[in-house]
């Protein structure tokens, strides 16, 4: 995984993981320097890194009356995470009793970029034994490139088998998984995921988009659909 994105997913921004590369890279630096390494405006560059040592993940030294910008060491992240997870935790007993409380007042939700797109995938990997998948698109792999490693690994390991009706050539082998194919004609950007009592309608754009449905009858009616698809299907 290229550093840049392993930075994004930890939290930062595209600007963000730029600045932290440069000073990596280069070392102590003045904004100027930072601007001509990473094509970022200068002005913009004392916005981020002000955000940037809020954060706990750039400092600076003063020379003359100027400031030189410096990375942390990257360990000094993985203590920040740490300490979030920690915190995180501790709270979790309350998060889940607001959570527990108003789970029946929403059955529909939207989600909009990667990182929404990444809850609805881990919300398939929790308590679940089958998650069907129609339509799925090799437009999913162009988009989140790293993480079905990562969500197939998981998958794997919870046990969870995915049958998948396709259009396309997925072009490598999914584990635990059984793959059927419609004619390449009915090959377009959008994907349902059927799992538990939700349905998952995926929209694979370079901003992808999903709408989550949580109700019983929906998700048991889209089952139906898909087996009737799923005779229609060739292996």
């Amino acid at each position: 995984m290229e550093s840049e994105e392993i930075l994004k997913e930890m939290g930062f921004s595209e600007s963000e993981s730029k600045v932290y590369l440069a000073l990596l890279r280069y070392g102590s630096s003045l904004a100027g320097t930072i601007s001509r390494k990473t094509g970022i405006h200068r002005r913009n560059v004392y916005d981020i890194t002000d955000r940037m040592i809020k954060k706990g993940v750039v400092g600076y030294i003063l020379k003359n009356n100027r400031r030189f910008f410096e990375a942390v060491n990257p360990e000094r992240i993985l203590d920040i995470l740490k300490k979030r997870e920690r915190e995180f935790v501790e709270n979790l007993p309350m998060l889940k009793e607001i959570y527990e409380g108003s789970k029946d007042r929403e059955e529909t939700n939207f989600y909009k970029g990667i990182d929404g797109l990444k809850i609805v995938f881990e919300d398939q990997l929790e308590d679940n034994k089958e998650i069907l998948v129609l339509g799925a698109s090799k437009s999913a792999f162009e988009v989140l490139p790293f993480y079905f490693k990562w969500y197939d690994k998981d998958r794997i390991k919870k046990k969870i088998r995915v049958r998948i009706i396709s259009s396309d050539d997925l072009g490598k082998r999914i584990p635990l998984a059984e793959i059927r194919f419609l004619p390449e004609k009915y090959s377009n950007p959008l994907a349902i995921n059927i799992y538990k009592d939700k349905v998952a309608i995926i929209f694979w754009k370079k901003v992808p988009t999903a709408v989550v449905i949580k109700e019983k009858e929906v998700a048991d009616s889209y089952r139906k659909y898909f087996e009737f698809m799923w005779r229609s299907a060739k292996s």
